[in-house]
């Protein structure tokens, strides 16, 4: 990790994000391919929201504003969170298979949560 952040791309919390991005394309290639308009879009609209709105904020140069996409971002991964518990209880994914992903997602859940509350000035 760089000493110092110079871009968004330098914070843990958009790498993991990014990574949980690919692991979300990974997983819902094997779902039904009549689902690609449907939970599978919705899926990876949710995970690729995370980072986008991860960057976005960190664009603005505003705090307030940052802090705003950063709660966006929390709430696309409770989507994607939500839409990968679906999938699973429709037959789509596994356990074995969701649950990597879920626990990936709540480690980004972790990051910003922390990031908000260090720009908030909490401790």
């Amino acid at each position: 990790m760089p000493a110092q952040i110079e871009s968004y791309k330098d914070m843990i919390v958009w790498q993991q994000a990014m990574d949980l991005v690919v692991a979300v394309y990974a997983t819902t290639k094997s779902w039904p391919k009549d689902e690609l308009y449907g939970l599978t879009s919705q899926a990876r609209r949710t995970a690729t929201s995370v980072p986008a709105n991860i960057a976005e904020g960190y664009a603005r140069e505003n705090r307030g504003s940052y802090q705003q996409f950063l709660r966006i971002a929390q709430g696309s991964l409770k989507e994607l969170e939500t839409h990968l518990m679906i999938a699973q209880r429709i037959g789509f994914a596994d356990d074995k298979t969701v649950a990597p992903l879920l626990g990936q997602s709540e480690s980004v859940g972790k990051l910003l949560k922390l990031l908000i509350r260090r720009l908030s000035g909490e401790h």
